[in-house]
């Protein structure tokens, strides 16, 4: 499909302006397609030509102001208009399309647990066209009046008020002028909750089979999104302007949400059918404010083009967290986006395919390109340069600026360059110096302290290596007195380091501190780094440390240093062995299990070495385990769970969660729910913990048990891990057969005890992601090995056949990342080099490559200490 290009899009948008779309979805013409009718008003500035997407199963007929168009001159995706007069203008489109199983455009799902059927769209970026036609680019903003034919037991939602009429069609209040990418329609027999707040209609919505989680979740979800519509009516002078709120959580959705004006879709694992942390809670709760926070910065002002992304994700992302603080209970937010956020942004950033927050237009040159700037850096390292701005400019300026920016632009487009006039209206300094320096370049700064004493004094020079200008607090330790083990705050202080490369200096009275902090408060975004006696403090007395967002600047200053091999992924372990299971924070406790468990464990410590390792987490687990017994038990249930988590994931025998799984509980508690019995079940059948045979039968015994989309993608990781090469060539043949081809070239067929004909349909997103997840297991590398090979030269066409979002997924999921070896790296550049991967698998690969060369060089620095 010919991807827009930026110059196209300028040229298109200088020719036509598009007032209306009138559109009218038939979704009762089966399973695999849908009808489709457009009628477009727009106007024409001048005499030319341009054209209209559509990518249509068949176009039956065009018409341009009642005349007839050719539908055989539909050149894949592109209609040719041609010969347009100056004036107003009429095209009308009648098509069939197809139904997406990849999260893609109108993507339909039929639920295993009751056999109803949903449709809702995903229309980012460019995928309008799989639905109806359009003029696809952001700033050709119009009205859109929505009709839906479904069948009589669904209901149909949309970016405004939706009604059935008379005759069943369920008609939707035109919209205001919005994207096209921003069309939301979300069709089903759903359960929904409706209440009204200020005066609008708020919904939630999912599948009837998730009613009665959500039931028993939605006074939480409605309270957090009346407290974020209540802040964000505080601080913006703008009012929220669609004329509705609903959130409809949806099967297989490849994002977290997507901030649909008056419509935000979630995928679907928010609405919790087994146990979760409080911290998995406040991670639902940022992704709501961060949604609505686009209603403003994203729907009623939208990019020009795509090179602003960041406009629209870097600043909901900041103010997801922001918000989230602020009016709810949710109060140390800026914690978890520290140690569980923040990385995403560091890893980004280090890779040769960064990129600035804000790249150059020229950068952007099409929506291929566009698309692979959704990223840490747009999202992390954008809100994290956000919040510097805020701390260098007041909070107080930066929200006006914001304001005027929404009154200025308000159902319109806008850029960067706008971005920072209204920001510079709102304050005296130099904002366009510090988006130059900010948002224009790439990489991660250094700031190194050294610790001097002189007399009385004592001296902290500041190294800084990088580019940008900084302003960050300074955290200064001492151990308590009357307790060795913890420290107390002697002084926290400011710092300005300046843009340029070199050392900073300040003198204090007193003796050294033992522990000095730099960007305590996690203010800005730099790597951190520490001096000899301060990282000396810090490893005996880390758990010690007062606030939990220190803690999470110094876990993260750690990991940093594991990743540019500066300290011995041993050393993090045993950090974490000594201080986890006396943390009392649940993010931290959940993100640097995280790390050790999937990146030390896994990637940077060589395989002989692995086993020590789990072991290791297993002994934080049992600690923890140990720490939650008892009447107390309620007040640490997120970290029991962790706990038991962790240690499943981490077990080298069956021994204890076969126990668990046959008991149906952990002693002293938590019952085992479906989420923890598949994931002892994908720990039991990646170890060959029982003859090949009993595992299968216990396998399908607990899909019996669950018969729900969770379940049947638990059972595919099951199968797709257990240590067997019929299992294994069944998984692989499933992940690589589209439409009923082999992308690997071999001959499609599986073996008759892991999969019937029918299962070798191409798989689904979630499916698919299932399997993969299941497939590459470290324990089982003597047969894995030449499955190697073999993705790479799969993988490619796989990408070509199925689109953008599986092939991230395969790039993602379906990597051989266990295989931290030199062969893996070779096999994966020549496929860049020779095998001319979609631009959506080459970016995944290289990032992937990327982390591979880090790991080797991680291991490599650990074993020349």
């Amino acid at each position: 499909m010919p991807v827009l290009q930026r110059a196209d899009a300028q040229s298109r948008a200088r020719l036509i302006d598009v007032q209306r779309y009138d559109i009218a979805l038939d979704l009762t013409q089966g399973d695999e397609q849908f009808t489709s009718r457009t009628t477009v008003h727009f106007t024409a500035r001048e005499p030319g030509d341009t054209f209209v997407e559509i990518r249509p199963d068949t176009l039956h007929t065009a018409t341009l102001d009642g005349h007839p168009l050719d539908p055989a001159t539909l050149d894949d995706n592109r209609l040719p208009l041609t010969g347009l007069t100056p004036g107003p203008h009429e095209l009308r489109l009648h098509a069939t399309m197809r139904y997406s199983r990849t999260g893609e455009g109108m993507h339909r799902f039929t639920d295993p647990a009751d056999g109803e059927s949903y449709a809702y769209t995903q229309l980012f970026m460019d995928d309008i066209q799989r639905v109806f036609g359009a003029f696809d680019q952001p700033d050709l903003k119009a009205v859109f009046a929505l009709t839906v034919t479904a069948p009589p037991t669904w209901t149909v939602l949309a970016n405004a008020r939706t009604e059935q009429q008379a005759d069943g069609t369920w008609q939707a209040a035109p919209t205001p002028r919005i994207s096209t990418y921003l069309v939301a329609v979300a069709a089903g027999p759903w359960h929904s909750v409706r209440t009204e707040h200020a005066g609008l209609p708020f919904g939630i919505h999912c599948r009837r089979s998730l009613a009665p989680h959500l039931d028993a979740d939605a006074d939480e979800i409605l309270d957090l999104t009346r407290r974020c519509y209540d802040r964000y009516h505080q601080i913006f002078e703008e009012p929220y302007p669609f004329d509705s709120y609903d959130q409809a959580f949806v099967p297989e959705f490849n994002a977290g949400a997507m901030e649909n004006p008056g419509l935000v879709t979630f995928r679907d694992e928010f609405v919790y059918r087994s146990a979760v942390t409080d911290t998995e809670r406040q991670t639902r709760g940022m992704v709501i404010a961060h949604e609505m926070a686009h209603m403003w910065f994203g729907d009623l002002v939208t990019l020009q083009w795509w090179d602003d992304i960041w406009l629209n994700e870097s600043f909901a992302e900041y103010m997801g967290y922001q918000v989230l603080s602020e009016a709810t209970r949710f109060t140390d937010t800026w914690t978890d986006f520290a140690i569980a956020r923040k990385g995403w942004g560091y890893d980004a950033d280090q890779r040769p395919s960064t990129h600035p927050v804000a790249p150059t237009p020229e950068d952007v040159p099409d929506t291929a390109s566009a698309l692979l700037n959704f990223d840490g850096i747009s999202y992390a390292k954008g809100a994290s340069a956000l919040r510097q701005l805020v701390a260098w400019m007041g909070e107080k300026d930066f929200l006006a600026g914001i304001n005027d920016h929404f009154a200025r632009h308000r159902f319109g487009n806008a850029t960067l360059a706008d971005f920072l006039d209204s920001l510079a209206r709102a304050t005296d300094r130099d904002v366009h110096a510090w988006a130059a320096r900010w948002l224009r370049t790439t990489g991660v700064d250094t700031l190194t302290p050294a610790t001097t004493e002189d007399r009385d004094t004592w001296h902290l020079d500041i190294t800084h290596t990088g580019s940008r200008p900084h302003r960050i607090a300074v955290g200064a330790y001492d151990p308590d007195p009357a307790d060795p083990g913890r420290l107390t705050l002697r002084d926290r202080f400011e710092v300005d380091i300046p843009q340029q490369e070199g050392r900073t200096r300040r003198t204090f009275s007193r003796p050294a501190p033992a522990l000095v902090v730099l960007n305590d408060g996690d203010l800005t975004y730099a790597k951190v780094r520490f001096d000899t006696a301060s990282w000396q403090t810090a490893a005996r007395s880390l758990s010690g440390l007062p606030a939990p967002l220190t803690r999470a600047v110094v876990w993260n200053a750690a990991r940093d240093m594991v990743r540019d091999g500066q300290l011995p992924p041993a050393a993090y372990l045993d950090a974490a062995r000594e201080h986890l299971p006396h943390e009392t924070d649940l993010a931290i406790v959940q993100g640097v299990l995280a790390f050790a468990r999937t990146q030390i464990a896994d990637r940077y410590l060589p395989l002989p070495e692995r086993h020590t390792a789990l072991a290791t987490l297993t002994g934080i687990s049992r600690d923890l385990l140990r720490r939650t017994e008892g009447p107390a038990n309620g007040t640490g249930a997120g970290l029991r769970l962790t706990a038991v988590r962790t240690l499943i994931d981490s077990a080298t025998s069956h021994e204890g969660i076969q126990e668990w799984l046959d008991d149906g509980s952990v002693p002293g508690g938590p019952d085992l729910d479906h989420e923890l019995r598949w994931r002892i079940l994908a720990r039991l059948a990646a170890l060959g913990a029982a003859p090949l045979a009993e595992l299968r039968d216990t396998i399908d015994a607990e899909l019996a048990r669950d018969q729900s989309a969770t379940g049947r993608e638990g059972a595919a990781r099951c199968h797709a891990a257990l240590p067997d090469p019929a299992a294994k060539q069944a998984a692989w043949n499933a992940l690589f057969t589209t439409g009923g081809e082999r992308t690997d070239g071999g001959e499609t067929g599986t073996p008759a005890e892991a999969a019937e004909p029918a299962e070798l349909a191409e798989l689904s997103n979630y499916l698919f992601t299932a399997t993969a997840a299941g497939f590459w297991a470290p324990e089982q590398h003597d047969l894995l090995r030449p499955y190697v090979a073999r993705y790479f030269a799969a993988v490619p066409a796989l990408a070509a056949r199925r689109g953008p979002a599986l092939a991230k997924a395969a790039g993602r999921y379906a990597f051989p990342a266990t295989f931290v070896e030199e062969e893996t790296l070779r096999l994966g550049e020549r496929c860049l080099a020779d095998a001319d991967p979609t631009p959506a698998l080459r970016r995944t690969l290289a990032d992937q490559l990327d982390d591979l060369r880090r790991a080797l060089h991680v291991r490599e620095a650990a074993a020349q200490r």
